[in-house]
């Protein structure tokens, strides 16, 4: 494994999924005589959290845990079989997806 000129060096696939590094991942290093660590930064928001932060308190609608039930069941009893099997309409890209 090389560093690039810019100080840059590529994580193995493997390593980066072990420790759930995912694209914009927050990292620290250390040193520790002539080793160099890499971990996680602690105590940063977790990937979806500024989304979420976002969206609170921005619904028009507000509904109860029993109408969004009621809507989903609506929407599995228009499901069709075929074969034997339940499948969901098909989406906008063309595909089915088993429910």
């Amino acid at each position: 494994m090389k560093i690039t000129a810019k100080g840059q060096v590529t994580v193995p696939q493997d390593i980066r999924r072990r420790l759930g590094l995912m694209p914009n991942t927050d990292v620290e290093f250390s040193v520790s005589g002539d080793r160099a660590y890499l971990r996680k930064a602690a105590g940063k928001a977790r990937r979806g959290d500024a989304l979420i932060a976002r969206m609170r308190g921005r619904a028009t609608v507000r509904m109860s845990t029993d109408e969004i039930m009621a809507l989903t069941r609506r929407n599995d009893r228009r499901a069709t079989h075929l074969g034997g099997q339940q499948r969901a309409p098909r989406h906008p890209g063309g595909r089915r997806t088993l429910v």
